[in-house]
């Protein structure tokens, strides 16, 4: 290589690079520069190599060097192969002269191969004994290799990715012990240079140790945990956990090693005695931490708390994956759980909250535990070590178990009770840390709850009358005075925590994993006398308050499940709840609406106490009837809570089979019937749109019709039997022969009004009835405020308990408001329930299918289809339609899919492009709703309005997702039955699918096939991933349908257009989390195609960075490997290349791949693969990937 030619080139370059990076550089000279370096990077590659070397020179600025690693890493990964052999050797032995840059060494290892690794560690361990910035930098080398391993590279896969396993396993008698030296070495070092006060020489080899530890992290994700022990470095980051500089990184060593899994070969012996010196380690330096937490937590700053997290969660891992490795010594095993304890009920909630893990691992029951309360592997592997014995093996099946006393048990309930509470702002349980939102990389409250309650339910499973006896003790504490009329916030939710617990261990006792049925009489006895107490205790209280109410009515349904076995005591609770009820008033004055709500709940609590207490409300069913009717005729009952009170009826009646409920159903819709089929108020008010204005000033008479409405949503989701986990097909197909729902009588008098109405509704929308509206029902058209508040994200959880407006709400809050939000929530509420009963009567089958002509459905829910806005769309696609085209009888698909499908598709297809296009083109979504009145910025508006766009776009790809479901394409043959051939004699005409494949039966009709191709397109030029997701089943389904038939029309499509715009939705970045799935797609159509159709060639040689010879050599490649994966690894490569690297979605994934643990005798074979862990970011040269 000329040397002034080459300097040249460099100094352009360098120019070139300065260009880009200096703020002040023109757009156009920017442009320039960056084309200039481009065409470096693809000239001539021994040229690219002369100036790389120039640029990573010492003597440049760290920009320009950083740009010349970048260069390196392009040709040894791109353009490896245009170098002879002699070239690599000469540039191999050039990369370990820069070693500073660590680039070079590493990318040529692994284009190389493990052999070449071999011939450079002399030099290698050579460069470590330069000084401590040379020992650092060879850290890196080592640690990037390993790495290469775990984190995933789409340039080494398979047998290049195995090798490198197998020769870095065969180096480790190399590699650990100088890691170890290095370790050893430059700690020392540290020290003795800051004893001297030299203390850049000290922070010097404080990095390299710290690099060290990086690259022995590395090693510990795969290499046997016997190798890491035998060549000292579990001794050597044992020693460093007591440093502070040090000791995060040494944890995380340990962290790595403990989420290893026992090994089932003769090298358990030597685990378990390393992994019991990692426990002594852990538990050592633990002790220490505790010690002093309990004595002086004033004298533990936040980096402490910061490392015992990290030592606990370390624990956390050790105790949940490798507990059976110290079991048989009683006394350590002891010793670890009392920390463990001690943890759990720390001050600080990110302990307590990592131990919480732990005590949810070891305390399931011994039969379903993943790994600790039985051997892994054979029993037989246990008995391998003399130390170990009969008592041992024995110890080890019984598990953590026998080891937990009660004291312990009593503790962690304790405990639990007291962290049930959110904090507030103020610190109710002395000295405790509650859950806070500031806790970062945590689930949010409900899931941490959900695990407090998880493992109440275990223990309650083990000791049913340690549990009973805790949550009676904490119910005391939290009611104090039971006769005080009120409570402060604080108070209640003490109470509502304690009454979750007792949800808990009631369920777990009497309706969970203990078996109660089981339990010896003496137990029985302790736990009927506890909750007895209790019920009597709560049938003493006289709560009138409303909040107390609601919490008294939960309390009371809390016991459910006790009722089932001392259905003794259900009159007395039935008694009470109707005593809660008429103890609060029906008042209309309330603008909270408290006691109304209140009220509400306390009907709610009959249908949870009728579904906890199965058959055990049968015989009190006259009683709760007739006390229905006595309060109904003297006013005391609203529409609302009878509703509720009719739910728990149907509740009841289900567990007393099918002709029950029948008879339940007949008594309940009797006075319904009588008002719904009445002709002169659907007469008045159903005619047409402008009837709806009568109606609406009828106030009372609108609410009967909405309650009515719920009414029939409520009795299809509580009668018939217990739904089927089946596919919606199927299940409609294996029902027991003569089965009738018990609803399927009543759909015929019940759906014709309820159509009729939703087509008045669905009209008030059209421009003809528009103008003749009043300001009123003009703006009770518009969102209401819980609408606006969901799309803006600001409206919390439904929590337990919490009645939603379905519910019988919406009435409520017509009182004392306008007539507009009257009108407004009746829309809203007669819109979510009428839409709910047509998709629940869908999943009837054919009872709803065969008793409703399709042309009236298709009437009420298609006319008006064109103005109705986003979020009505969204909700009847989601509530109606994908029912309908789930639950279609398939000899039915022509009388009801295709009159529904066609005008849909046609509008939302429409719609959608002209949003999306005004969304990407004018930075605005244009939507038909009507927001309404908002408060705030114009920001908030537009917000909603692409909310309501993306929204809408993924409910229609859902339902092309319902339409690919295999449960309705039986008859489509998969690509393995087909094979590669595709001879034309062997494919069948699209008509042969109708019957059997709803994709290929829909692909017969123009009107309703074009608009859902068009979507299936469109879709990816949109920036939804979500919406993406939904279609590719579909768009497989298609490339399926294609490959098996001979429709030339769809064939074309699929190869161009499909083909086309899957590969433009890779350029999306958001779409790399199902790039995979998109490039199994190209890989479909290319590979299945191809030789019928030139289209997917043309697609491809379209491409910016294509050759024909390109494609040559990918052709080639594919005829040498039947494995669809590695044959989407080459379409992968091929894309990328084609477009110059210019697929966002294919550069932007990096997923982990996790190595378990290797054993000595399994170092020639490949990787064992286990369970995976997540990695914090990109490691390694990822961060120096080309731009």
């Amino acid at each position: 290589m000329a040397a002034d030619p080459a300097a040249a080139a460099a100094a352009s370059a360098a120019a070139a690079i300065s260009a880009v990076m200096d703020w002040r550089s023109s757009p156009d000279a920017r442009a320039a520069a960056f084309a200039y370096l481009e065409s470096v990077k693809s000239g001539d590659v021994r040229a690219l190599a002369s100036t790389s070397f120039l640029l990573v020179r010492k003597d440049q600025t760290s920009e320009i060097r950083l740009h010349g690693f970048k260069m390196l890493q392009h040709l040894v990964r791109l353009r490896w192969e245009e170098l002879s052999a002699a070239e690599r050797n000469e540039f191999a032995n050039l990369t370990i002269n820069l070693i500073s840059d660590v680039v070079g060494p590493h990318e040529v290892v692994r284009r190389e191969g493990v052999a070449l690794l071999n011939t450079l560690l002399p030099s290698i361990v050579s460069l470590s004994n330069s000084g401590p910035i040379e020992a650092e930098l060879v850290a890196m080398i080592l640690r990037w290799l390993p790495e290469d391993i775990t984190v995933h590279n789409e340039d080494l896969e398979g047998d290049r990715r195995r090798s490198l396993l197998r020769g870095l396993t065969d180096s480790l008698p190399q590699i650990l012990p100088l890691l170890y030296s290095l370790l050893e070495k430059h700690f020392v070092a540290a020290l003795s240079e800051h004893s001297k006060q030299q203390m850049d020489l000290a922070k010097q080899h404080a990095g390299t140790v710290t690099a060290v530890l990086n690259a022995v992290n590395a090693f510990a994700e795969w290499a046997p945990v016997t190798d890491l022990a035998k060549y000292g470095l579990i001794h050597g980051c044992g020693s460093l956990l007591s440093y502070n500089d040090f000791r995060l990184h040494a944890c995380e060593f340990f962290k790595v090693i403990c989420q290893r899994k026992r090994p089932v070969d003769a090298a358990v012996a030597e685990y378990d005695a390393a992994i019991c010196n990692i426990f002594q380690v852990l538990m050592n330096i633990s002790q220490q931490f505790l010690t002093r937490s309990g004595m002086q937590p004033s004298s533990i700053d936040e980096s402490e708390y910061e490392f015992a997290t990290c030592v606990c969660e370390t624990m956390v891992a050790l105790g949940s994956s490798n507990m059976q490795c110290i079991l048989s010594d009683g006394a350590r095993t002891f010793q670890f759980l009392q920390q463990m304890l001690e943890y759990y009920q720390h001050y600080k909630i990110a302990l307590h909250f990592q131990s919480l893990l732990f005590w949810l691992v070891v305390l399931r029951e011994p039969s379903k535990a993943k790994s600790v309360a039985r051997v892994s592997g054979d029993n037989s592997a246990a008995g391998n070590s003399a130390s170990t014995g009969d008592l041992s093996t024995e110890k080890e099946k019984k598990g953590v178990s026998v080891f937990v006393t009660d004291e312990m048990y009593s503790t962690i309930l304790d405990v639990s009770f007291k962290r049930m509470l959110k904090n507030s702002g103020s610190q109710s349980s002395g000295l405790l840390e509650l859950w806070s939102e500031e806790l970062e990389g945590k689930s949010d409250f409900c899931n941490y709850r959900t695990k407090l309650l998880d493992l109440i339910k275990v223990i309650a499973s083990q000791r049913p009358v340690i549990a009973a006896a805790s949550i009676v003790q904490r119910i005391n504490v939290v009611f104090g005075d039971a006769n005080q009329a009120t409570k402060s916030p604080k108070d209640l939710d003490a109470m509502e925590g304690a009454q979750l617990g007792l949800e808990a261990v009631v369920s777990s006792i009497f309706d969970g994993s203990f078996d109660y049925g089981k339990a010896d009489l003496e137990m029985k006895s302790q736990l009927h006398k506890i909750f007895e107490g209790l019920l009597q205790q709560l049938l003493s209280l006289k709560w009138t308050e409303p909040n107390l109410a609601v919490i008294h009515g939960h309390y009371l349904d809390a016991l459910g499940p006790f009722l089932k076995h001392y259905p003794d005591a259900v009159a007395s609770i039935i008694n009470k709840l109707f005593e809660l009820l008429t103890s609060l008033p029906i008042t209309f004055q309330d603008p909270s609406n408290s006691s109304r709500l209140a009220r509400l709940q306390i009907c709610s609590s009959f249908i949870r106490i009728s579904r906890a207490a199965d058959k055990a409300l049968l015989p009190h069913m006259k009683n709760i009837a007739d006390t229905m009717a006595y309060l109904q005729g003297e006013g005391r009952l609203l529409r609302g809570e009878h509703n509720h009170l009719c739910e728990a009826f149907l509740v009841m009646a289900s567990s007393a089979g099918i002709q029950q409920q029948q008879e339940v159903l007949a008594w309940l819709l009797e006075p319904l019937n009588k008002m719904w089929i009445q002709v002169e108020w659907q007469t008045a008010y159903l005619s047409d749109p402008s009837g709806l204005a009568n109606m609406f000033a009828d106030s009372q008479f609108m609410w009967s019709i909405y309650h009515t409405v719920t009414f029939f949503e409520k009795a299809l989701k509580r009668s018939g039997t217990k739904k089927s986990t089946a596919t919606p097909q199927a299940s409609t197909t294996t029902a027991a022969p003569g089965y009738l729902h018990p609803m399927s009588s009543h759909l015929a008098w019940i759906l014709p009004p309820l159509l009729r109405l939703l087509r008045c509704i669905h009209a008030l929308w059209g421009e003809t009835f528009a103008q003749s509206q009043t300001g009123e029902i003009k703006a009770a058209k518009s969102m209401t405020v819980a609408e606006q508040a969901s799309l803006l994200g600001e409206t919390g959880k439904v929590t337990k308990g919490q009645v939603a407006p379905a519910d019988g709400l919406l009435d409520v809050q017509r009182d004392g408001e306008s007539k507009e939000n009257n009108i407004k929530n009746w829309l809203r509420g007669i819109r979510d329930s009428g839409y709910n009963v047509l998709g629940l009567a869908a999943t009837l089958g054919e009872a709803f299918f065969r008793c409703v002509e399709s042309s009236s459905v298709t009437l009420a829910l298609m006319e008006n289809v064109q103005v109705m806005e986003f979020r009505h769309l969204r909700q009847l696609i989601h509530l109606v339609i994908i029912p309908f085209v789930k639950y279609c009888p398939a000899d039915l698909w022509q009388v009801w899919l295709v009159s529904l499908l066609q005008p849909l598709f046609v509008h939302c297809q429409q719609a959608l492009h002209y949003s999306w296009s005004s969304l990407l083109h004018e930075g605005r979504a244009k939507v038909p709703d009507s927001i309404g009145n908002l408060s705030g910025s114009e920001l908030k508006v537009e917000v909603m309005e692409e909310k309501l766009l993306r929204d809408l776009t993924r409910e229609v790809c859902s339902v092309l997702w319902a339409l690919a479901s295999p449960g309705l394409n039986s008859g489509l043959p998969s690509l393995e039955q087909l094979g590669p051939s595709n001879r034309m004699d062997s494919l069948k005409n699209l008509e042969s699918f109708a019957s059997s494949s709803l994709t290929g039966f829909l692909m017969l009709h123009v009107g309703v096939a074009l608009p859902a191709l068009r979507i299936s397109v469109e879709v990816f030029t949109w920036t939804d991933s979500d919406a993406v997701t939904k279609v590719i089943p579909f768009c497989g389904a298609l490339i399926h349908l294609t490959v098996a038939s001979n429709q030339a029309e769809l064939r074309q499509f699929v190869a161009k257009d499909l083909f086309s715009s899957i590969i433009q939705g890779l350029s999306v970045e958001s779409n790399s989390v199902m790039s995979a799935e998109l490039v199994g797609l190209c890989r479909e159509i290319y590979v299945y195609l191809s030789d019928r159709d030139p289209a997917p060639r043309q697609v491809l040689l379209s491409l910016p960075h294509i050759k024909q010879e390109d494609l040559l050599a990918f052709d080639d490649s594919l005829s040498k490997t039947a494995s669809p994966k590695e044959q989407k690894q080459h379409m992968r490569s091929l894309l990328l290349l084609a477009t110059g690297n210019k697929l966002r979605a294919l550069a932007a994934q990096k997923t982990t791949n996790v190595i378990t643990n290797v054993t000595t005798r399994n170092r020639s074979s490949s990787a064992h693969h286990g369970s995976s862990a997540e990695e914090d970011g990109q490691i390694g040269l990822a961060t120096l990937s080309s731009t």
